[in-house]
């Protein structure tokens, strides 16, 4: 399988930054290919210019590559904090670059876009990693988990990815040295059970 990993945070020290490292060898252990990015060291531009609208418009060409690698996908992981219930800033403008039209999505003809798309990503599978400061708890009665829905609903489901697991490893802040091994443990079995090895060609575009 071709496995790609998109990491958003900032500081190479994070637990983030861990997740991304463990799922990376967890993947490669089961035989998989795998890319791994990290959006924040690798200064990805998240301004989503007029011209990049169109399904046709000419794109750079790195970022060509990060569509290319997006298709080729069998399995995605996905690694950020939770920020105000969102993704950080650079991992949004990663997916409106990069989910684009034609990548990850279609429209049936005659459609002009107010519709429902169809999903193009070739991925069945999608494993979205986050961190957190505040306790499950209350993250689902005060807040009800907004990026559940951001990344189930609002992205991958309309791009064709129907089999999208999640987990959220918090408190970070307070964690013990002992906590985070469990967590990192317990990603590499989430990597290891939704990327099963056999399943698949390697071979991810470089």
């Amino acid at each position: 399988m071709n496995i790609l990993i998109v990491l958003a945070h900032p500081d190479r020290a994070s637990f983030n930054h861990a997740l991304a490292a463990a799922a990376a060898q967890a993947s490669r252990g089961q035989g998989h290919a795998v890319v791994l990015h990290d959006l924040y060291a690798e200064a990805f531009d998240p301004i989503l210019p007029a011209g990049e609208f169109s399904k046709k418009a000419r794109l750079e060409p790195s970022l060509c590559r990060y569509c290319d690698e997006l298709a080729a996908a069998d399995g995605i992981v996905v690694i950020h904090p939770n920020w105000w219930g969102q993704p950080p800033a650079i991992l949004k403008g990663w997916v409106d670059r990069v989910v684009r039209p034609g990548v990850a999505y279609a429209f049936e003809e005659g459609d002009s876009g107010e519709g429902v798309p169809v999903g193009l990503l070739r991925a069945r599978t999608a494993l979205v990693l986050n961190t957190s400061n505040t306790p499950a708890p209350r993250e689902q009665q005060v807040f009800g988990d907004p990026l559940e829905s951001i990344w189930k609903r609002c992205v991958f489901d309309l791009c064709g990815v129907k089999d999208v697991r999640r987990r959220t490893y918090s408190v970070v802040a307070t964690s013990t040295p002992e906590m985070r091994r469990r967590w990192l443990a317990d990603a590499v079995d989430l990597v290891s059970s939704a990327f099963p090895p056999g399943a698949g060609a390697p071979g991810m575009p470089r």
